[in-house]
């Protein structure tokens, strides 16, 4: 039997089991076999020499944005309306069979925009290729889910179905469980918080599924077992996500007013080229970006080009700044001088943990190379004579 086949298997037998608390730790056991079962089906087939064609592109600009869909969704109409790369696109489903990249110039900004080919039901089960499309957006900073709004509802559950199938967890965030494997001491399990979802004979149970006989485990929020389990696996992808709705112009307004108050939507008309602006701020707003000013020493600050970072790729705090620039600034800075509304007055003198804001402005003064000797009176070498009678008299003052 192959491992599809016994992940259809478990997934019936938890369908024909009652919920209820005498079967929660059996359900508990067959959640965690169906997470190795598709952490088994991610791995390449032992034997092979891997050398199959992928999607993969080589990554550019400050952040990465995957467009993910159904066949003819509008997804290549996106991407070219947005960054004017042409993409083929055509009333026939499938048009796009690779990964087409393009760049987004944007807030002074270069947001890298993939059109990935449709994915269909069972793409997690590696039909129509979907296993390479899903791996291309586990790369990404931000997810665009493309969907057709004169269809019905169900394409969203589809999708987002089959990609926490492949462990891409959409606008979620890591669970609050601390896990460490350990080589002895058994299972040390505590919480800081009432647990209502699992005990301490669940979490041995599922443990035990992993062959885990030693590890120290701490709930610090109210998890589930999937959350558990994802813990466990450690190799869960949380990824923000936003839905785009495209051809509004096809359906009422009462259908589009309902659509755009989901949140994390947006709704668009890539025909009509309606609210693309909108499109543009929102996923601005999700990927974080923050576009930092520098200034040198005694002149105007430079506009010209900003130095951009972000929470998902690395920080911003002005360490980050400071490695951004060249990784030996941090062992010369001193201090930093910010303007902008991360500071307090203008300007303000920060160290290597302050937070910075969006369009901020900064100096970085470094540390002055120290004299050797000291300074003044107190240096202990001298370029003058050793002898007092050695040393050159003064000409006599002129009255």
């Amino acid at each position: 039997m192959g491992i599809i086949e016994k992940i259809k298997e478990i997934e019936a037998e938890m369908a024909r089991t009652q919920k209820n608390k005498a079967t929660e730790y059996h359900l508990g056991q067959l959640k965690a076999k169906i997470a190795k079962l598709r952490t088994q089906l991610l791995e390449p087939p032992k034997g092979s020499s891997g050398g199959g064609e992928g999607f993969e592109v080589t990554k550019y600009g400050h952040g990465r944005v995957a467009l993910i869909g159904f066949p003819s969704v509008g997804k290549s109409t996106l991407l070219t309306m947005l960054t004017g790369t042409h993409s083929e696109a055509a009333s026939y489903e499938f048009t796009t069979l690779t990964c087409i990249p393009g760049i987004i110039h944007y807030n002074d900004t270069k947001i890298q925009l993939l059109d990935l080919p449709g994915i269909i039901e069972g793409a997690s089960e590696g039909k129509g290729r979907g296993r390479q499309v899903i791996a291309v957006s586990k790369s990404s900073d931000l997810v665009l889910m493309v969907l057709d709004a004169s269809k019905s509802e169900g394409h969203r559950q589809i999708l987002t179905k089959e990609l926490e199938a492949v462990g891409l967890r959409l606008n979620k965030r890591p669970p609050q469980i601390y896990f460490k494997r350990k080589k002895t001491g058994g299972i040390s399990f505590n919480s800081t918080v009432p647990l209502t979802h699992v005990d301490e004979k669940l979490c041995y149970q599922i443990l035990h599924e992993y062959k885990i006989h030693n590890a120290e485990v701490l709930f610090r929020e109210d998890a589930t077992v999937d959350d558990l389990i994802d813990v466990i696996e450690e190799n869960r992808k949380y990824i923000k996500c936003i839905y785009v709705y495209n051809k509004i112009d096809v359906i009422g307004i009462d259908d589009v007013d309902k659509l755009a108050r989901q949140p994390n939507s947006v709704v668009i008309s890539c025909n009509l080229r309606l609210n693309l602006d909108r499109l543009l701020a929102k996923m601005w707003e999700e990927m974080g970006l923050v576009r930092i000013y520098t200034k040198p020493q005694g002149q105007q600050p430079d506009f010209s080009e900003p130095v951009v970072l972000s929470d998902d790729r690395g920080g911003r705090t002005i360490e980050d700044f400071c490695n951004h620039i060249h990784r030996t600034l941090v062992k010369d800075f001193k201090y930093g001088l910010v303007w902008g509304t991360s500071a307090r007055h203008y300007p303000q003198h920060c160290g290597l943990g302050h937070l910075l804001h969006d369009e901020d402005v900064v100096q970085i003064v470094k540390k002055k190379e120290k004299e050797e000797g000291g300074r003044g009176r107190f240096k202990s070498h001298s370029t003058g004579p050793a002898r007092i009678s050695d040393r050159e008299k003064k000409a006599p003052l002129k009255t």
